[in-house]
């Protein structure tokens, strides 16, 4: 936990994102999240300003997922914190250290990932569940009903099925992976969900060596 705690400070943002807490709770008064959820971004704050540690990893279990980085805290704030920068901080820590809440939040979205770099659709209808998407809040219970009224009520023709979607072109894939790659985005897939991960890179792979195939047959042309 100390450990933790030490790297979330020791963020290049931390000092920036904390400067003090007058306990006004302006914060969680204005926020979204403490609406629906026990969430509250002065929580955070006075956790952090105090250094409680354990209570901080308890935090990081939790709420810390709740917070819909709307950033209306940060607005607010008359020390011009950030709650919702440290709430920021303190989920990369978490992801980089593999904790379970962090999976259980990311796993869904490994799906949209997946499907952005196969096929195209960031999201489909059939992705749109209570289920999937629990940190959604109550409203999406809104959308569970008969998916086949759902894919006719969206206008784009190439949406109201699953299995059709925006073709993605070779060199598309290879620079989104790239991104990915370069960004660190994947090291942390890997952490989160080690077989989407592979899924994921033998895809890639093979779209690299079609990819690589298609730009030599262009310069024969040439």
């Amino acid at each position: 936990m100390r450990e933790m705690f030490d790297e979330i400070r020791a963020d290049f943002r931390y000092d920036h994102e904390l400067n003090g807490c007058l306990n006004c709770g302006i914060c969680t008064a204005t926020c979204p999240s403490a609406q629906f959820y026990d969430y509250s971004p002065r929580e955070i704050v006075q956790l952090l300003w105090t250094e409680n540690v354990e209570q901080i990893y308890d935090a990081m279990q939790e709420k810390i997922w709740a917070c819909a980085q709307c950033m209306t805290c940060a607005a607010r704030c008359p020390f011009k914190n950030s709650p919702g920068g440290l709430v920021m901080i303190m989920r990369e820590v978490s992801i980089r250290h593999g904790m379970q809440s962090a999976k259980d939040v990311l796993r869904p979205f490994g799906r949209v990932m997946l499907k952005l770099i196969t096929t195209g659709n960031q999201l489909s209808p059939d992705m749109i569940q209570p289920d999937h998407f629990p940190d959604w809040g109550p409203n999406i219970q809104k959308v569970e009903g008969d998916l086949r009224i759902l894919r006719k009520a969206i206008p784009v023709r190439t949406l109201q099925t699953v299995e059709t979607a925006w073709e993605v072109s070779l060199k598309t894939s290879v620079e989104m992976y790239t991104i990915w790659e370069m960004t660190g985005v994947l090291k942390s897939l890997e952490t989160m969900d080690e077989n989407l991960f592979d899924v994921i890179e033998d895809f890639i792979d093979e779209k690299r060596e079609d990819y690589e195939d298609w730009l030599e047959s262009q310069n024969d042309k040439d």
